[in-house]
């Protein structure tokens, strides 16, 4: 969440921010007004709390000297009784401004393009070339039933549409992905390797700012007030929530693999065919926490270690720059990757690397213990970084089809025969 004190102290900045994100700044306002109300009471509440405890030491002196103390007692319970109602007052103020920050997203960096819509995002670069086919190639639905590696239909049969059954050669080429993904980030990429629970508390999904604002889109078990995680995102971050990193121990940068889960209420009227679009889905996920003048040199770091699993794979892709009105909820600046699909003749995002900032360790109170050198403070929030590294099911999508043979057969990328123990699945 944004900070209190940055409205407080530059309203008009913070929203000409939110113009760009296409927000009319009407909750600024609010906050702005409640803000006000809020410490005109606060004022009112120390003065009395003085008075009281001016009242409470004549009160003390006049029964040692046994006078009655009887108005001064009568005195001070009305002032107790009027600072009780103050407090509450702004108790309330403080819920109406914890409840609009929940509903503001991050502003904006300043070199994220400026735009309203997907169709204002800027291609930055292109890696890899379409694949020049000597047959007609299929999709991956087709590709799926011929090498009996996908069952929809059943999945469909076991939960509902969107969750997806692997099969045979199909489940193991899953798993060989998993494996080679986190090996590489790992291994390569100086990430360790979590595996956190896949069922979150409210307290995290707030702290990753998932609900309120996106509640209608998590899978919730009431009974125990649990949310399926849409991402690893919200468990890793929550490792630190709380707490307090030495300088010494940064960059924290955590890498893991779970199940995730999304009901896409908004999908209404999009492709869901297969893998397009699912409830469930397999990812690695990649989380950062730095200091912040590092972050944005770190969410470049993020962004290759995404992309060099697509080139080991030689899956083709594109990187895009969110514009302002396409930006997620909590990031100040995202990169989307795009691998392209053959059979679908299509480009299908596969992941998205955001840089944070101090928008989620704010709430979840993620500092780091500065050096001396570093100013007066001795400690600071920390930023967050998170991306994609990278989500299996249209990165499946994409492999599968760009490696078709024409016998409806599937090369395995050579990078995954160690782990599937084969070298094509027919």
């Amino acid at each position: 969440m944004l900070d209190i004190k940055l409205i407080r102290e530059n309203p008009e900045f913070v929203k000409e921010k939110l113009q760009l994100r296409g927000e009319d700044g009407t909750a600024i306002q609010r906050i702005e007004s409640a803000d006000s109300e809020r410490l005109a009471l606060l004022k009112q509440s120390e003065k009395l709390k003085e008075t009281k405890n001016k009242v409470s030491d004549e009160i003390a002196l006049m029964k040692r000297n046994k006078l009655d103390a009887s108005d001064a007692i009568a005195k001070m319970k009305s002032v107790s009784e009027e600072i009780k109602s103050i407090d509450e007052r702004i108790k309330h103020f403080d819920d109406v401004i914890e409840t609009e920050l929940q509903t503001i997203p991050n502003l904006p960096h300043e070199t994220v393009p400026a735009g309203k819509t997907a169709d204002d995002n800027i291609v930055i670069r292109e890696w890899g070339e379409a694949r020049s086919f000597d047959f007609e190639p299929v999709d991956h639905l087709e590709l799926g039933k011929q090498n009996n590696i996908f069952d929809f239909e059943r999945g469909a049969k076991i939960t509902g549409s969107g969750f997806p059954l692997y099969k045979g050669k199909g489940a193991i080429l899953e798993r060989a992905l998993i494996n080679f993904m986190l090996d590489t980030h790992t291994q390569k990429n100086g990430y360790t390797e979590v595996y956190t629970p896949i069922l979150a508390n409210r307290t995290s999904m707030e702290a990753a700012e998932k609900v309120p604002k996106f509640e209608e889109d998590m899978y919730y078990i009431g009974q125990d007030d649990l949310f399926a995680i849409p991402t690893a995102e919200v468990t890793i971050l929550n490792i630190h929530r709380d707490e307090i990193i030495n300088h010494e121990a940064l960059p924290v940068k955590y890498c893991g693999f779970t199940s995730c889960f999304r009901r896409e209420a908004g999908s209404y009227g999009k492709d869901t065919r297969g893998f397009l679009r699912v409830h469930q889905f397999n990812k690695v996920e990649l989380v950062s926490f730095c200091k912040p003048e590092e972050s944005y040199l770190e969410l470049e770091n993020m962004l290759n270690h995404a992309c060099g699993i697509l080139e080991a794979l030689k899956i083709r892709y594109r990187v895009l720059e969110l514009c302002t009105g396409d930006l997620g909820f909590a990031a100040a600046k995202c990169y989307d990757i795009e691998v392209w699909a053959e059979g679908e003749e299509n480009w299908l995002e596969a992941s998205s690397v955001s840089n944070c900032t101090d928008f989620q360790t704010r709430r979840a109170k993620i500092r780091y213990r500065k050096d001396q050198t570093e100013g007066k403070s001795r400690t600071g929030l920390l930023h967050a970084l998170n991306g994609s590294g990278l989500a299996t099911s249209r990165l499946m999508v994409a492999l599968v089809e760009a490696n078709q043979n024409p016998d409806h057969s599937i090369n395995v990328p050579e990078v995954l025969r160690k782990y599937t123990g084969f070298e094509i699945i027919n």
